[in-house]
């Protein structure tokens, strides 16, 4: 196949080429002239399976030939010659291991590292083994590093490298890992070959040898007297001094062919040794040298300033360019859509490449308005499936409380219940649990108060015993096998699956997204002997990191002309159009991942890879990917938080086009230009029409249709926010209660209510201030332990009550002298208009004294309102004492009303008596009457928002008016409605 050579035999193909074609295209006319059989007995190593099934696919196009063996690099191990090696090792097992090993550092040294970093730090030591097996770099030559200006990080780092150094070495009893095994692999491999070389074709295509183990394969190769690597997206534009000038890795190793000034050094090849594979043009030759020229490694301004001024065609370099900045991240994935919606109008195949997720996953939505959807190579991570938020949730629920939003995530789970017949029916009792209960009064589900919520009623009985039977499984909080609480998340998870009557697991491991959760589980389930004891808290961190690592594919068959790539599956090409997204530092190229072990200085001295390997290999891709026929650049001008910084690359090309001459600024305008067609595009996809604001209503609905009855609180309502009772009363509306309730002032003051509720009905008059203050506190805590579901708010509102509680005690000695506790939470009933309206309210408290006067009591843990909200509108205390003196509240005949008064419980205790007279609760009932007449009246509106006072007023039914639309300066709008 390949004329003797002395020097070792490199080719390589241009950016811009479809390499994988023309691989395919240089093989059949290599072997046009040799008999049939010849290319079956070619052998090309490709570095990636997506490489493998698309040269397949290439010559599987035809006309018919027998196939080369097409072999992945890391299927090396495989062969029957390596049979005796051990096989490696999974990297979960090694990762398992590794926890155990770290957990038990940490617990004998808790100053090295948080708990919390357990598998962050076992991930992190797992790479760093990886790679110095991988580079052939052994514990000792790392241990035995300069590092005298870092010698107390350097010790905690040796404490952990001590941990993986039994991993290392075929005599450690240990079985390799798989990148330890891939390079033993080589290693024999190559020292066969050096003694008997095979004499059919062996040929390396597509990687940069960018590992140490892939890139001694590749020189081997290259020196077969047969062998051959063919480069990917070779650099032949850049000046031999630029390539020489490439020798330093601190330097260079973020320039894009770095990784082959490596590889040809180590051959003893200079760049001009290399061929092209093959005599197919690029797409466009005078781009490529535009990039080459932009790409330059550092400093670059002297050969800008020389070879920008005579550069050529710059217009035609970049006429099939195309450069969008967009103002946010939401227009840059629709005018991504756009394009891509464009290439299928017009029948070209278009790709999408970018390494950011969340923006993939927005130019697919944007897709689904035209019902297209792309083959995205990298599927879908596996938590964001159904299957693995499934197990997720469970697992992140294991060992602990579970609150009401909780209890709903599993329940309103579509494959909660998905194995019986009754979905239907548990929805329903769903439904009703949250409305009755969670948003009520049931912060902490548990079997016992959802038996007391179902009742007698037989179908939610079954249901709710279903439900507690779970909860209580939740409940093991200690510490296990992690086989143990493998098989316990496994059993609830499929328990709540399958529902109270249903077989198996219901849906949970149907489709590929379940089968891809069942293979995680099964290995996690097959490798949990190697990960020890662990606690609750350690064992989620591990299930969601596992979790992780799944991805699911999508089943359906998505447009084949429309392509989502990350940067790695780019490098197989074969696309007309091709967009570059989110081009902004930080995404492409991403920020090197922190080390923790060693600085650049550290792992260049030791031969391990730098940081910036990552970023030249991303510029790699950059330097392929932007060579395509047509291209767009695109990046957003700012995210969520603040401006963006451009690619380092975009801001060179731009840099470079912007200096070099009128003809590139223009050309760069004219990029700019044709980017900004496509924005304007994407803003009238998003553009609304404009909506006239609601008025400020006001209405009036018949008289028949108003409420007949109303509590002295909602009396202040119909005062201050009368549309407010119209929503409740008239339309029957009620807010609903949060499901996932914070620790504000109305929670607490209805705790506090119970609190003095009890103590006062458990009240003796004997009691000593130091017994009384302590069951006090007592109740409290046994109150705030039930009710208020967040240990901090429960730790302040207590200290709180502990700072008042003094003065309270106090001022009860003298109430209790004036008169004794005659009721508390009574409620009443007053016929204030006979057959026309009924006043009801519920009293905190209201004693007797000796004469049967009464006295009623008000606990306030907020401010308590001022003489002119008392006057105006906020007339509780007062419409109860006449409530008191009519005998509406049940229990207490009626009597004189000596005394109303607050009880102040916020931060500044406060004992407030009110004015209270005939003349008062004389005045205060007629103008309860006169409230309530002129309600009676069709032409009265319920105006929103009436007397808010301050801004801060919160209104229940704000949403509904529309509030906001108007403000308090727009007239209202009465208006009668049926």
């Amino acid at each position: 196949m390949f004329d003797p050579a002395r020097e070792p035999r490199v080719f390589a193909l241009p950016p811009g080429i479809d390499f994988p074609r023309t691989v395919v295209a240089g093989l059949r006319a290599r072997m046009a002239d040799h008999p049939p059989e010849a290319l079956a007995r070619v052998t090309l190593f490709v570095n990636t399976r997506r490489m493998q099934r698309r040269l397949a696919e290439l010559f599987d196009e035809g006309p018919g030939l027998l196939l080369p063996r097409l072999r992945l690099v890391t299927d090396l191990g495989r062969d029957a010659a390596f049979a005796d090696m051990p096989p490696a090792v999974s990297p979960l097992r090694r990762r398992l291991e590794l926890s155990e090993l770290i957990g038990q550092l940490l617990d004998r040294q808790p100053d090295l590292a948080p708990r919390a970093a357990l598998f962050d730090l076992a991930d992190s030591l797992a790479g760093l083994m990886d790679e110095m097996q991988g580079e052939g770099v052994d514990p000792e030559a790392v241990r035995s590093l300069d590092v005298t200006d870092l010698s107390g990080h350097w010790q905690r780092s040796l404490t952990f490298l001590d941990v993986v150094e039994r991993f290392f070495g075929s005599d450690s009893g240990e079985p390799p890992d798989q990148e330890a095994r891939q390079r033993q692999v080589i290693e024999r491999l190559v020292q066969g070959r050096k003694s008997a070389p095979p004499t059919d074709p062996v040929i390396v295509a597509g990687s940069t040898g960018s590992r140490g183990a892939t890139q001694m394969l590749m020189q081997a190769v290259a020196r077969l007297p047969q062998g051959a690597l063919i480069l990917p997206g070779f650099d032949f534009d850049m000046p031999p001094e630029v390539w020489d000038g490439m020798e330093d890795a601190l330097a260079a190793e973020d320039h894009p062919q770095f990784r082959f000034t490596r590889l040809l050094r180590g051959l003893n090849l200079p760049p001009k040794a290399v061929r092209t594979w093959d005599d197919t043009p690029p797409p466009s030759a005078p781009r490529n040298a535009l990039v080459s020229l932009a790409l330059r490694p550092a400093p670059v301004t002297d050969q800008w300033q020389v070879e920008g001024p005579a550069f050529g065609d710059v217009t035609g370099a970049t006429a099939a360019m195309t450069l969008i900045e967009a103002p946010a991240p939401r227009i840059e994935a629709t005018a991504i859509a756009l394009i891509l919606r464009k290439a299928v109008e017009d029948g070209i195949t278009a790709a999408l490449i970018t390494p950011d997720r969340l923006l993939t996953r927005q130019v697919t939505a944007a897709l689904d308005r035209w019902r297209i959807e792309p083959d995205d190579s990298a599927g879908r991570p596996l938590p964001l499936t159904a299957p693995g938020r499934f197990l997720r949730h469970v697992a992140e629920m294991a060992g602990s409380r579970i609150t009401g939003p909780d209890l709903l995530t599993l329940l309103k789970h579509p494959l909660t219940n998905s194995g019986s017949d009754m979905r239907g029916e548990h929805l329903r009792h769903t439904r009703d649990l949250e409305l009755e209960a969670l948003r009520e009064d049931m912060p902490y589900p548990t079997p016992e108060t959802l038996i007391g919520w179902a009742g007698k009623r037989q179908d939610r009985l079954e249901w709710a015993h279903w439900i507690g039977s779970i909860l209580g499984e939740f409940a093991h909080s200690g510490s296990g096998e992690l086989s143990e609480h493998v098989a316990r998340i496994l059993a609830i998870a499929t328990r709540l699956a399958a529902g109270p009557g249903g077989m198996g697991s219901g849906g949970l491991w149907d489709m590929p997204a379940g089968r891809e959760a069942r293979k995680v589980v099964d290995e996690l389930l097959r490798e949990a002997p190697h990960g020890g004891t662990m606690s609750v808290t350690d064992f989620r961190d591990l299930f969601a990191a596992v979790l992780a690592r799944g991805e699911v594919h999508d089943p359906n068959a998505p447009h084949p002309g429309v392509k989502i790539w990350g940067t790695l599956e780019a490098r197989v090409q074969g696309a007309d159009l091709v967009v570059l997204a989110g081009l902004n530092d930080g995404i492409w190229p991403g920020l090197p991942a922190p080390d923790p072990w060693m600085n650049r200085q550290m792992r260049h001295k030791a031969g391990l890879l730098l940081p910036e390997r990552q970023i030249g290999l991303s510029a790699h891709d950059f330097q392929q990917a932007i060579a395509a026929p047509q291209v767009v650049l695109t990046r957003s001008v700012r995210d969520a938080e603040s401006e963006t910084v451009p690619s380092r690359w975009l801001n060179r090309l731009t840099n470079l086009m912007q200096g070099m001459s009128p003809e590139g600024k223009a050309a760069l305008a004219a990029m700019r230009g044709r980017g900004q067609g496509w924005l304007d595009l994407a803003a009238a996809m998003e553009a609304t029409p404009r909506t006239d604001p609601a008025p400020r209503p006001a209405p009036c609905p018949p008289v028949e249709a108003r409420p007949k009855r109303l509590s002295v609180t909602r009396i202040g309502k119909l005062v201050r926010d009368p549309y407010s009772i119209y929503a409740e009363k008239v339309l029957g509306l009620r807010p609903l209660g949060p499901l996932n309730r914070s620790p504000d002032a109305p929670l607490r003051g209805t705790i506090l209510h119970r609190v003095m509720e009890r103590f006062v009905n458990e009240r003796d008059g004997t009691e000593p201030h130091d017994s009384a203050r302590e069951r006090l506190m007592r109740i409290a805590a046994e109150v705030l332990e039930e009710d208020a579901p967040w240990p901090a708010a429960r730790v302040l509102w207590l200290a709180k009550l502990g700072r008042v509680a003094d003065a309270f005690l106090e001022g009860e000695v003298d109430r209790a002298a004036r008169a004794a506790l005659a009721a508390t939470e009574v409620r009443g009933e007053y016929d204030a208009i006979p057959d026309r309206f009924t006043l009801t309210g519920t009293a905190d408290r209201i004693d007797r004294d000796g004469e049967g006067a009464l006295y009623i009591y008000d606990y306030k843990t907020g401010a308590i309102p001022t003489a002119k909200q008392r006057a105006n509108y906020d007339k509780q205390l007062l419409l109860e004492a006449v409530m008191a003196e009519a005998g509406a509240f049940k229990g207490l005949a009626k009597a004189r009303v000596a005394e109303v008064a607050y009880i102040g419980l916020g931060a500044t205790p406060k004992f407030e008596r009110i004015q209270i007279g005939a003349e008062d609760i004389e005045t205060t009932r007629s103008g309860l009457i006169e409230l309530i007449d002129a309600y009676a009246r069709r032409s009265q509106g319920y105006i929103a928002r009436r007397v808010v006072e301050t801004q801060r007023f919160a209104g229940d039914y704000d949403h509904l008016s529309r509030f906001g639309e108007w403000d308090h300066g727009t007239r209202p709008s009465p208006e009668e409605v049926g």
